[in-house]
């Protein structure tokens, strides 16, 4: 049998198995295999365009090999270092195919090495938002990465899980660069988009810490309350405990999804006092009002009760902490919820003091506070993200702050950008971009000015997970 043949039999094997569609995800903390229909049959519909070959090329190797387990004025202007960077360009300029802007375009541009190249999404898979977000979601290589959990006890009692890669305490030397990475809604160090990034920063040198909220990533509940898009608490102690730890060390983050909204929250929050360098924003909702209007649409729905699955799965494992809690919660309504919105009605907005849904999301999007960031911020977007609506960015805002820049894609989906050199299985898009951005900041030291480091009021508790 030729080695092509060996390809077609080994990815009919690979698809034809229904536990092969759906793998084990351990680290996600979500549902191994979706429990609405509709999900495995968008699934199968990507497979059957796997099985024709319609966007595999010769170089990629047989399909079984993947089954790998899953500042203002304070902010220092770089116009003078820029011209110090011979082997940039005087004048660079990005793409037309991509959307870039913001106040601090001038000053951030020189960092990119791909910005003028076309945003190539793959062929077929880069086609339609939702085929690029589910592919992306279960077909994604997903890197194999040994971590050493760190449980942080938070000032209400609640517990958030750090995940830190094990031997990078031996290997790098305290003021490595550290960076932090706040996955989306119910995600984790598992999650393939953010183990791709945690490596491609780690070839760099930089020390990476994911930042896994209350209940996710497997990680203990010990107070009746998750977390939120607007509750800053828990950012803000794991922010002030990674300082304490690496006092050297400039301090960076990146977030996606929701985890992309508290992020720019926090930089608005802590405006120029914040402790970090700079960080990064990737498929950020920033409008949460329009975001959960399109999750009630059309296909998004598919989303919608996958995540609300998610939700009840987290939920239901934790449920007796919230057994004779006063106030407005609907218990019933959350370990039954069908959808985010149900989820944030009976738990969320109740535990964070908000009227109502409604008061909840017009209040905790991001939109309305990236004005008030003063360290250096990038954002990065789809024009077709299904989950975060494009109509949703403030573009104006991002402009007229010095400190923000923007780049938007044509292509993307969440979470997906299959594009680039290592689609469709590898890295994201997205992945060289922040990588040119955190390095070109830890060249130039951009910090304003520096930062008190937070007094550790934590106790935390380490063991070893893989």
């Amino acid at each position: 049998m030729n080695k092509r043949k060996e390809e077609e039999q080994g990815l009919s094997e690979w698809i034809g198995s229904p536990i092969a569609a759906f793998p084990e995800y351990p680290y996600c903390g979500v549902d191994s295999r979706p429990a609405d229909p509709i999900i495995p049959m968008a699934v199968v519909s990507i497979a059957a365009l796997a099985s024709k070959y319609l966007f595999f090329t010769q170089s990629i190797p047989a399909i079984p090999s993947l089954k790998a387990s899953p500042v203002s004025s304070t902010l220092i202007r770089y116009t003078t270092i820029t011209a110090t960077m011979s082997a940039k360009p005087l004048n660079p300029q990005s793409h037309p195919s991509l959307e870039v802007s913001g106040g601090a375009l001038d000053s951030f541009l020189p960092a990119f090495t791909t910005l003028d190249r076309p945003y190539d999404s793959y062929p077929v898979v880069g086609s339609n938002t939702h085929l690029e977000t589910i592919f992306a979601y279960f077909f994604r290589s997903n890197p194999d990465v040994r971590f050493r959990r760190e449980c942080l006890r938070a000032k209400d009692n609640g517990s958030i899980s750090l995940d830190w890669v094990v031997g990078d305490d031996r290997n790098l030397s305290p003021n490595s660069p550290t960076l932090i990475l706040l996955p989306g809604l119910t995600g984790g160090s598992g999650d393939s988009y953010i183990r791709h990034m945690l490596m491609r920063a780690r070839k760099k040198g930089w020390r990476v810490v994911v930042f896994n909220s209350r209940g996710c990533g497997f990680g203990p509940v010990t107070t009746p309350q998750f977390y939120s898009a607007s509750f800053l608490g828990d950012i803000t102690e794991v922010v002030a405990h990674v300082s304490s730890r690496f006092p050297e060390a400039n301090l960076y983050a990146a977030g996606w999804s929701l985890g992309a909204n508290i992020l720019v929250n926090y930089m608005a929050k802590e405006s120029v006092n914040c402790p970090l360098s700079g960080g990064v924003s990737l498929c950020n909702p920033f409008n949460l009002v329009m975001a959960d209007e399109d999750f009630q649409k059309g296909f998004n729905i598919v989303y919608n009760k996958s995540l609300s699955s998610s939700l009840r799965k987290i939920f239901n494992t934790h449920a007796l902490l919230f057994e004779e809690i006063e106030g407005e919660y609907n218990i019933q309504a959350a370990a039954n919820c069908r959808s985010v919105r149900e989820f944030d009605d009976s738990i969320t907005r109740v535990s964070f003091g908000f009227k109502s849904v409604h008061d909840y999301y017009s209040k905790s999007g991001s939109a309305q506070s990236i004005k008030d960031v003063r360290k250096p911020l990038l954002c990065i977007q789809a024009e077709n993200d299904p989950i975060a609506p494009a109509r949703g960015i403030p573009r104006e805002d991002i402009k007229e702050n010095s400190n923000c820049m923007l780049i938007v894609t044509p292509q993307g989906g969440h979470l997906g950008w299959i594009g680039g050199d290592e689609a469709p299985f590898g890295a994201p898009w997205t992945d060289p971009i922040v990588m040119d951005f955190l390095e070109y900041l830890e060249r130039t030291k951009s910090m304003s000015v520096p930062n008190a480091k937070s007094e550790e009021n934590t106790h935390s508790v380490q063991a070893t997970v893989k």
